[in-house]
């Protein structure tokens, strides 16, 4: 049996305008030395924007910026930048966000050399209708029905009028730290499930790669729901480790239960050279909302995994709470790896 720790509340909500509402969802890395936290900042009305801490220690606050890092510059994000994660690959931080224009939730990269300046590369997930996506969808062999399950629920809230506007919703843009076979790597969510992409250089991700990579969207499938504790849907959570038995993935699943959506991490083990093979996954969640700030804010019941730090053999897991406050828990790696290869 592993012992997931958890170490309380790390950053709370502030005065200053820009996070006066929340702060949640952070990306983290450690770097030259450094431990840096970027996170999602909301004022009230929920505008989302990034902040900065650099840490002392993987629990304690060494300084804080008074003003965001990063805002909302351009129309496709209008509405707010979200949910940041954060690795670098070959001297350059790769950072990527939700980016948010009051329909659209998309996902977005900026890049940066010193982590102070960030040049935005836009979006870079695919910006197709929901009509476009069935229509893709509904051509591919052995795919989940609970695609197009997601595709009707769209239809039913806003009709088929929205369907044909609509661009489909694409979070949970996480890279590998690494490239993998010489290109990058990244997952991302298309409802239900956490998918895979590969790329050399960011202008092929146009629209005739989407619509090619959405024919064959079940050969790009890392994670789809098993466990109860996941019934609803998953998605992508801190960026991946890599250890010598695989990529060890933090991720969340979501239960939809009488009490609504329960949102818990979970954690699985990825082929070194296909992260699409699954090595395996714990059964139950590695953890989930349990104090009274992770079961209510401004979402309930939410622990959204999005960031790590690993020292000494432990690792420290960064997750939103109730998309209200920052909390930390620790797990001794080798038992956490242990774990879940016994559970295969």
């Amino acid at each position: 049996m592993i012992t997931v720790k958890k170490e309380g509340v790390l950053l709370e909500p502030t005065e200053h305008k820009f996070e006066n509402h929340g702060v949640f969802n952070p990306a983290c890395i450690e770097s030259d030395d450094k431990m840096h936290l970027l996170y999602r900042a909301t004022s009230k009305g929920s505008y989302s924007t990034i902040g900065y801490c650099r840490l002392l220690s993987p629990l304690q606050i060494a300084e804080r910026n008074e003003n965001p890092l990063l805002i909302p510059h351009h129309n496709y994000e209008s509405h707010g930048i979200e949910d940041p994660r954060i690795v670098k690959i070959e001297g350059t931080y790769f950072l990527t966000y939700t980016a948010y224009d009051g329909s659209n939730a998309l996902g977005a990269l900026a890049t940066s050399k010193d982590m102070k300046n960030f040049e935005k590369a836009g979006i870079i997930t695919p910006q197709m209708t929901y009509t476009e996506f069935q229509q893709c969808i509904e051509c591919c062999e052995g795919v989940s029905e609970k695609y197009l399950r997601f595709v009707q629920l769209f239809y039913e809230r806003g009709g088929a009028d929205t369907a044909h506007k609509l661009l489909i919703w694409d979070k949970d843009v996480v890279f590998f730290p690494r490239k993998i076979n010489g290109k990058f790597a990244f997952l991302h969510r298309i409802y239900p499930d956490i998918q895979i992409v590969y790329f050399n250089d960011i202008k092929e991700l146009n629209t005739g790669f989407w619509k090619e990579y959405l024919f064959n969207i079940k050969k790009f499938t890392v994670l789809e729901s098993k466990m109860s504790f996941e019934a609803s849907y998953i998605g992508g959570g801190c960026p991946p480790v890599e250890t010598k038995d695989g990529w060890l993935m933090i991720y969340h699943g979501v239960e939809d239960t009488k009490e609504g959506y329960i949102y818990h991490a979970g954690a699985a083990l990825l082929d070194l050279n296909d992260p699409a093979k699954e090595i395996g996954r714990l059964k139950q969640p590695l953890f989930s909302p349990e104090y009274n700030w992770e079961k209510r804010g401004v979402v309930n019941n939410v622990v959204f995994p999005t960031g790590t730090i690993l020292k000494d053999g432990i690792l420290y897991i960064y997750y939103g709470a109730a998309d209200k406050r920052i909390g930390v828990a620790s797990v001794n790696m080798n038992q956490l790896i242990n774990e879940i290869k016994n559970k295969t």
